[in-house]
């Protein structure tokens, strides 16, 4: 398990490093985002069976626990785990788009 928490770290540090998606990778992306995590997390995501996904509220956690809780998903809620359909670089990318406000237009 240390191992494993020691990986995630450096990816979460890797990121200021790594190349961001393709441009079409993010536009399926910020679908999955909106559509997907919008179905819990209201489509607007400012809260629904999922608590609400905007910056304000998410610049009060640590960035590890948000990596964590996509990637891992949350026991026991109905948040799943993302680990099989999104790479860490990915998962990234969307904490630093949900981080900057996601653009409505």
């Amino acid at each position: 398990m240390k191992i494993i928490t020691i990986f995630l770290l450096l990816a979460l540090q890797a990121n200021v490093c790594a190349k961001e998606p393709a441009s079409e990778r993010q536009t399926e992306l910020l679908y999955l985002l909106k559509h997907d995590c919008g179905a819990c997390h209201g489509m607007t995501l400012k809260g629904g069976l999922g608590p609400p996904l905007l910056p304000e509220v998410l610049a009060t956690k640590p960035k590890e626990l948000l990596f964590n809780t996509i990637f891992y998903g949350r026991m026991e809620t109905a948040m799943p785990p993302w680990q099989n359909f999104l790479t860490p670089e990915e998962i990234n990318w969307l904490l630093k788009q949900l981080l900057e406000g996601i653009d409505e237009s």
